[in-house]
C-alpha cells in the first residue's frame, strides 16, 4: 500500500530556514528570493526534495536517493525529480547556466551549493500578509492555496545522525529539558554556541497531538462533543443493524451505547449537542419518504420531533447560543430555497435571520460564535468560503477566499479562530483559520475532517478517514431480472484509483491514480492489459472526470499547474502529447468535449463560490465565448439525443439544454435525482442515451438506477452490497451495457480527540503562527 505519513512524525528543527539569500517557510511551502515582490509557493514533493538536499548540504544526492526519500514505497517516474528541481530553481530565482543554489551532477544527482541556516522562532522574520505568487491580490484576507498540505519530510528505514536525529533532538529539548534550560540560562547567561550538545542517539520523537477514541469496524462519523468534552456522540451502524444510528460514549474510548432507534429503512445522522449538555438534536432520513428533525435527551429516552425537512436535500443546522432553538442553513421548501432560519423549539415557529442571502447563494453550516457576537456560515460549497454577519442579523461579510470543498467546521473557544476540514487532491485535511488575518494553517493530521469543538473546554473531536479505491467493470446482464456480473478488478494496485472514463470506441480508458506516488492520469487499451501507462506532463484534479473527444483520440482534463492554478490540458494518448489550452477563465474545474471539435464546454467558478457553464469557440484567439449558463455543478453530453445534461448547485434534479446552451431549451427532466450531495454520480450512454444514477441504501451500498427515462421501464441493480463507490463519478459504456466505477477496497473512519492548547508550550502541528 502507499506509504501514509504518520501524524507522529517529528517536526523539523524550525518552521523557517535560510538557504543562501532566500527565506524558506516550511509549513506554507513558500520561498522568498531577494528582490522578489512575493514569495513563491512550491509543491509538497518539491519541499520534500529541498529538505533532503538540506540534510545533505554540499554533498551529492543521487536521483535514486531522492526517489527513496520523497516517494517511498512507490514506483514514480524519473521526471518527478526533474520537475521538483525545476520548480525549486525557479523559486530560488536561479540563473540558467550559473547555478548558485542547486548544481546538477551529470549521471549522478544534485548538490545544494548554498549555505543553510535554521531560524529559531524568535529570530525568524514575521510573516508579511502578502500572498504568494499563486494567490490573487485582493483587499480581502489572503486566500489559502488549494493544495496546501503537510510537507513530506524525508524518511529512512535506518536511524542515522542526520535529519531525523536532529528533529528528535529538538523534540527532546523542547519536551523534556526546556524548563531546565530556561532555569540554567537565568542563573548563568551563555551564548547559544556554548550550549551543550545532545547525543543524537538519545533523541525521541514528539507524540502526535491526538488519539483515536473509536476503533470499531466500519464507520464512525459526524462527532459532536458535550460541553465539558467528557462525552462524544457520533453516527455509526450498530452491530447487527443495516442503518445508521446515534451512539454515545466517553472520550476515553469506552464501549459506546446506542442512543437512537431508527426503524425500517430510516437512518439517523448529523447529531448536535446542546449548549447545556442535556439534549442532542439529529436528523432522521428515510430515502425518498421523509426527513425529520428530532431531539433526544443525551442520556436517552423518548425522541421528540421538532421540524421537517426535504429528504433529497438534508439541511445543515446547529443550536442557538441560548439552547432554545436551532439555526438552519439554506433549505429547500415548496416555495423554493430560503436563507438561514431559526426554529424555536418551544413554539415550533420558524424565524428568518434578518440578512440578504442574495440570489443563487446557498448558505450552509451556520454556527453562532461562543461569545454570541457573530454568525458564521459556508457559502456555496463545494466552491465554498466562510462568511459572517452579526448575531442579530445584518450585512454578510466574506472572511476567506478559499473556493474550497469544506468538510465540516467549528468555532474555537476564543471566537477568533475556527477549525475546518477541506478536501484537497482527493484527501481531506484539517486547518485552523484566523478570522482576523484570514490565514489558514494545516494542523498536520492525516485524512482529518468534520471537527467538533467542546463549548466549555478547549478540546476537539474529528473524523479520520482513509479510503482506498480500486477500479471495477460491471457487465450488466438482463436488467429486467436485475442480473449483473462483476468481473475482476481492472489494473489492480494498492493505490487510490478513481474516475474511470471509457472512450466512445469502448476500447480505451483513462483514470486518475496515485500509484506512481503522486496523482497522475493513466491510460490503457482494454483489449491489451499490458498497455497500461501513465500520461506524463499533467496533474489531473480529482473532482471531475476527464472528457474524451468524439473520435476517441483526445482527452481533456483540468488540474493544477506548477503555481497551483487550475488549467485545462488536452492530451493525445497515442503520442503522449500534452497541450495547455488557452481557456480565458480564472478557475476552470471541468472541461467537456462536444461533437463539434471546434467547441469546448468549460465549467468554472465565478469568484463568489458560484459556478457557470461556458461554451467556447476554439478557432479564434483569444477564444470566443458563445454562451453561458449559471448555476451548473456538473455537465455531460448526450450524443444519442444531441443535448447537454447537467445538475445545479442549488437544487436536486437533472436538467437538459441543446448543444448551443440556448436559454429557451433549458428544462428540468428529473425533479428528484441526483440529490445535492451526489451530483456527480450519474452518467449517460453516448450511443443509446440511457441515464443511470448511482445511489446508496442500507441494503445496497452501490445501487444503480435508471433515471429521467419515462419511456423505459424502471431498472434497479445492486452492483455491490457492501462496498461504497467513490463519490466523484463513474462511467457508462457507449451502449450502456457496462459500468466502470471505483469501489472501496478498504474504507473506514474513526473518531479522533485532541486537547487544544490555548498557548501551546510544545509543538502542535499548525498551531504556531
Amino acid at each position: 500500500m502507499p506509504r501514509i505519513h504518520e501524524p507522529s512524525l517529528p517536526p523539523p528543527p524550525a518552521e523557517q530556514l535560510r538557504v543562501g539569500e532566500c527565506l524558506v517557510d516550511i509549513p506554507l511551502r513558500e520561498i522568498r528570493a531577494p528582490g522578489a515582490r512575493r514569495p513563491r509557493r512550491i509543491t509538497p514533493k518539491s519541499m520534500g526534495v529541498l529538505l533532503v538536499l538540506v540534510e545533505h548540504a554540499d554533498r551529492v544526492v543521487s536521483r535514486d536517493a531522492l526517489l527513496t526519500e520523497v516517494w517511498p514505497d512507490t514506483l514514480p517516474t524519473d521526471d518527478v525529480v526533474t520537475q521538483a528541481i525545476t520548480q525549486l530553481r525557479k523559486a530560488f530565482d536561479e540563473d540558467r547556466g550559473n547555478p548558485r543554489y542547486i548544481e546538477t551532477i551529470a549521471k549522478n544527482g544534485y548538490r545544494l551549493l548554498a549555505e543553510v541556516e535554521w531560524l529559531p522562532p524568535e529570530s525568524a522574520p514575521s510573516h508579511s500578509h502578502e500572498p504568494a505568487d499563486d494567490v490573487e491580490l485582493s483587499a480581502a484576507p489572503a486566500p489559502v492555496d488549494e493544495h496546501l498540505e503537510p510537507v513530506p519530510l524525508p524518511s529512512s528505514a535506518w536511524p542515522r545522525g542526520t535529519w531525523r536525529s536532529i528533529v528528535g533532538v529538538i523534540a527532546l529539548v523542547i519536551g523534556l529539558v526546556g524548563g531546565l534550560v530556561w532555569w540554567s540560562l537565568a542563573r548563568q547567561p551563555q551564548s547559544p554556541a556554548a550550549a551543550p550538545a545532545v547525543d543524537p542517539a538519545r533523541a525521541t520523537s514528539a507524540p502526535r497531538p491526538y488519539r483515536l477514541i473509536t476503533s470499531m469496524p466500519g464507520f464512525e462519523l459526524a462527532p459532536t462533543l458535550s460541553p465539558d468534552a467528557a462525552m462524544v456522540a457520533y453516527v455509526a451502524i450498530p452491530e447487527g443493524q443495516r442503518g445508521t444510528a446515534i451512539l454515545v460514549q466517553t472520550t476515553d474510548q469506552t464501549p459506546p451505547r446506542q442512543l437512537t432507534q431508527p426503524n425500517g429503512q430510516a437512518e439517523d445522522s448529523a447529531p448536535a449537542w446542546s449548549p447545556d449538555g442535556r439534549s442532542i438534536a439529529f436528523l432522521r432520513l428515510e430515502p425518498g419518504v421523509s426527513c425529520r428533525v428530532l431531539v433526544i435527551a443525551a442520556n436517552g429516552g423518548a425522541e421528540r420531533e421538532v421540524g421537517g425537512c426535504d429528504s433529497r436535500n438534508p439541511p445543515t443546522f446547529d443550536w442557538t447560543g441560548d439552547g432554545r432553538g436551532l439555526i438552519f442553513g439554506s433549505m429547500w421548501t415548496p416555495q423554493g430555497i430560503v436563507g438561514m432560519r431559526v426554529l424555536d423549539l418551544a413554539s415550533g415557529e420558524w424565524r428568518a435571520v434578518p440578512y440578504e442571502p442574495g440570489a443563487g447563494n446557498l448558505d450552509l453550516s451556520p454556527r453562532f460564535s461562543p461569545d454570541g457576537r457573530w454568525l458564521v456560515f459556508v457559502r456555496n460549497s463545494p466552491q465554498g468560503d466562510f462568511w459572517r454577519l452579526p448575531a442579530e442579523g445584518g450585512k454578510a461579510e466574506r472572511l476567506s477566499h478559499l473556493s474550497a470543498d469544506v468538510r465540516g467546521w467549528d468555532w474555537l473557544p476564543d471566537s477568533r479562530n475556527i477549525l475546518f476540514g477541506r478536501m484537497i487532491d482527493g484527501d481531506t485535511r484539517m486547518f485552523r483559520l484566523d478570522l482576523d488575518t484570514g490565514q489558514a494553517r494545516d494542523l498536520g493530521i492525516e485524512s482529518a475532517q468534520a471537527p467538533a469543538v467542546a463549548a466549555a473546554r478547549p478540546a476537539a473531536a474529528f473524523v479520520q478517514r482513509k479510503p482506498y479505491f480500486g477500479l471495477f467493470r460491471v457487465v450488466l446482464g438482463d436488467t429486467s431480472q436485475g442480473a449483473v456480473h462483476v468481473v475482476d478488478p481492472l489494473f489492480p494496485s494498492s493505490a487510490r484509483d478513481i474516475l474511470p472514463t471509457i472512450a466512445p470506441d469502448a476500447h480505451q480508458i483513462v483514470f486518475v491514480s496515485d500509484r506512481s506516488g503522486s496523482t497522475h492520469l493513466w491510460w490503457a487499451d482494454m483489449d491489451q492489459p499490458d498497455s497500461l501507462r501513465m500520461l506524463q506532463g499533467v496533474q489531473p484534479g480529482t473532482r471531475y472526470a476527464p472528457s474524451w473527444s468524439g473520435d476517441s483520440t483526445r482527452v481533456t482534463v483540468v488540474g493544477p499547474d506548477a503555481e497551483g492554478r487550475n488549467v485545462v490540458h488536452e492530451i493525445v494518448p497515442a503520442s503522449g502529447r500534452v497541450t495547455r489550452l488557452p481557456v480565458p477563465l480564472q478557475d476552470p474545474i471541468q472541461a467537456v468535449q462536444l461533437p463539434d471539435p471546434h467547441r469546448l464546454l468549460v465549467l468554472a467558478g465565478t469568484g463568489d463560490g458560484r459556478l457557470s457553464l461556458n461554451l467556447f469557440d476554439r478557432r479564434l484567439r483569444p477564444w470566443r465565448r458563445l454562451a453561458q449558463l449559471a448555476d451548473v455543478s456538473e455537465v455531460r453530453v448526450d450524443g444519442a439525443r444531441n443535448r447537454l445534461l447537467f445538475t445545479r448547485q442549488t437544487e436536486a434534479g437533472l436538467w437538459q439544454s441543446d448543444l448551443d446552451l440556448t436559454p429557451a431549451s433549458v428544462r428540468r427532466i428529473d425533479d428528484g435525482e441526483p440529490v445535492a450531495d451526489r451530483y456527480r454520480l450519474w452518467d449517460v450512454a453516448t450511443e443509446t442515451g440511457e441515464l443511470r444514477y448511482l445511489d446508496q441504501q442500507p441494503t445496497c451500498l452501490s445501487l444503480l438506477r435508471r433515471i429521467a427515462s419515462p419511456d423505459l421501464p424502471p431498472s434497479v441493480l445492486c452492483l455491490d452490497q457492501s462496498r461504497r463507490s467513490a463519490i466523484n463519478g463513474f462511467s457508462l459504456s457507449p451502449r450502456g451495457d457496462a459500468v466502470y466505477l471505483a469501489l472501496a477496497k478498504w474504507d473506514g473512519a474513526d473518531i479522533g480527540y485532541m486537547d487544544l492548547p490555548e498557548e501551546p508550550k510544545t509543538f502542535v502541528p499548525g498551531w504556531l503562527n
